[in-house]
């Protein structure tokens, strides 16, 4: 039985497959470059969505605890008021859970009047957003923002027209019959 003994002579096709498989190896980080770039996207078009949602049940809630409150109306002092609202017999409650700013996962900057009272809120992020338009109506002033942090979501707009809150209410039975 003889013995396979290389020549030493190189056959020519060593090199053309180590250039193939360099040349995979780059196609494979290219390819999972861009799908790590549409994953990064997607998810921070989700966090986009949940901020809008987030911001509109806070000022919804501020809305809520100002218009319900008794006597004089007034915001809340903390975010926690929302959760429990003890001006009234039985605790009232604006919204769920205190949820956190989507978009650096940290805290939501508040806006604060002359009283010191909360009368909205905002994300603290200064990255410009992927959303520029299409926004519900009654954030339309979001059009065209230069960063998170102009997403303001104050409680004297939550609710205005469309389908984001309840409809207007007829003032007379002449104007409900005008086109």
């Amino acid at each position: 039985m003889a013995a396979f003994i290389p020549s030493g002579k190189p056959s020519g096709q060593d090199g053309f497959t180590y250039l193939g498989v360099l040349f995979l190896i780059a196609v494979m980080g290219m390819g999972l470059a861009s799908a790590g770039e549409l994953w990064a996207t997607a998810s921070r078009r989700d966090r986009e969505n949940q901020l809008l949602w987030v911001g509109t049940q806070y000022a919804q809630a501020l809305r809520s605890y100002y218009r319900s409150s008794p006597g004089v109306a007034m915001y809340p002092k903390e975010l926690a008021d929302l959760l429990q609202d003890e001006r009234f017999p039985s605790a009232k409650h604006h919204i769920r859970q205190l949820y956190a700013e989507p978009m650096t996962g940290g805290e939501w900057e508040l806006m604060r009047g002359i009283d010191g009272r909360i009368s909205g809120v905002y994300c603290p992020s200064t990255e410009k957003p992927l959303k520029q338009v299409n926004f519900p109506s009654q954030w339309s002033d979001f059009n065209g923002m230069a960063s998170y942090k102009d997403w303001q979501f104050v409680a004297e707009k939550a609710f205005l027209d469309g389908a984001d809150g309840p409809p207007k209410a007829q003032s007379s039975a002449s104007e409900a019959l005008q086109p």
